[in-house]
């Protein structure tokens, strides 16, 4: 039976890895070969639907093929679990989305320049996940307690993005001020203008890092920032680590679809920190009530895949319906100026 599942895991692996290459090419490469990489709304709507019924095949993929003969039920759970996992990651996406733009219009990069950073910061966005994903099942099936670490550090995670969920982005951040920004400045020379697309440049027999390199830094280190919320709260809805790398993974494919329709709807979305932090709060508390009632009653409480599932999809719903009024107001606004 190990061989059975150790085989049975390997090719899924495979397969979702194959998926993702044929995806990256498709999304990276061969729809965006012509001069200008930006994406009308319109476009990067239809787009982003694609995304997401994509992934949710893949959830279709793993309920008929990931059986197993001696837990008849184990492929619906995994595929809750997956489900759950990928919404969860999807609306904390979105949240980094905001940060994206905000980073962008600080360093005023054009409309032009952004897809290429894109590109590069999914990429390396991929990478990074995947380390800290199967870094962090280790520690989870080496040091299970770690869990409970998780559940207090996203329900003060959650306690912070709640006070400040009414605050802008844009007051929070100067990259005049930045640290990060003043030691790139000290480590590599910068030019102080941007040269077209390109990261780095030579100039009197000297290389030079470029402003739109910076700004790809600050890029890939947010995504950082924001994994050490989304890995934690992923792992308290499944401890898998393929369910947790292939959610992850499908929420970052189609990150700058994304990125294009959001921009022009940010308002669609301004309840998405609140409705995101009473996410985070549920799933630390999830993970905590385990500890809390093998103390209190002597056995492990858990609470079930499906009650978690419901909570993501509600509160994701109301998050965005509470917004629908804002939008269509703004919206009538700007149409009548």
């Amino acid at each position: 039976m190990e061989f059975y599942k150790s085989t049975h895991e390997l090719i899924l692996f495979i397969v979702f890895n194959l998926v993702i290459i044929g995806m990256l090419v498709l999304d990276l490469g061969i729809l965006h070969k012509q001069k200008t990489h930006v994406m009308s709304f319109q476009k990067a709507f239809k787009w982003t639907i694609v995304w997401i019924l994509l992934a949710f095949c893949f959830a279709g993929f793993i309920y008929f093929y990931d059986t197993d003969p001696s837990d008849p039920k184990a492929h619906q759970v995994r595929t809750m679990e997956y489900i759950a996992a990928y919404l969860l990651e999807k609306s904390l996406s979105v949240d980094n989305l905001f940060v994206f733009i905000m980073i962008f219009q600080r360093f005023k990069v054009s409309a032009e320049q952004q897809p290429d950073i894109l590109k590069w910061g999914i990429i390396g966005a991929l990478v990074l996940r995947a380390i800290m994903i199967f870094s962090g099942a280790a520690l989870v099936a080496k040091f299970s307690w770690i869990l409970y670490l998780f559940g207090i550090f996203l329900i003060y995670t959650s306690i912070k993005i709640f006070l400040h969920r009414n605050e802008h982005d844009d007051e929070e951040f100067d990259p005049d001020k930045s640290k990060l920004f003043r030691l790139i400045q000290k480590i590599f020379p910068v030019t102080s203008v941007y040269h077209n697309n390109h990261f780095f440049v030579k100039e009197n027999g000297k290389t030079f890092v470029t402003p739109l390199f910076v700004v790809l830094v600050m890029i890939e280190l947010s995504d950082i920032m924001f994994a050490f919320d989304s890995i934690p709260a992923v792992f308290s809805v499944s401890q898998n680590p393929f369910i947790v790398y292939t959610s992850n993974i499908f929420a970052i494919l189609g990150l700058r679809a994304l990125f294009f329709m959001i921009s022009g709807i940010m308002e669609l979305f301004i309840y998405l920190k609140t409705g995101v932090s009473i996410i985070l709060a549920f799933v630390g508390v999830k993970m905590l009530i385990p500890l809390v009632s093998s103390y209190l009653f002597g056995q492990d409480f858990h609470i079930p895949i499906v009650v978690s599932l419901g909570v993501i999809v509600v509160v994701l719903t109301f998050s965005i319906l509470l917004s629908l009024p804002e939008y269509k107001r703004k919206h009538s606004t700007r149409t009548n100026v």
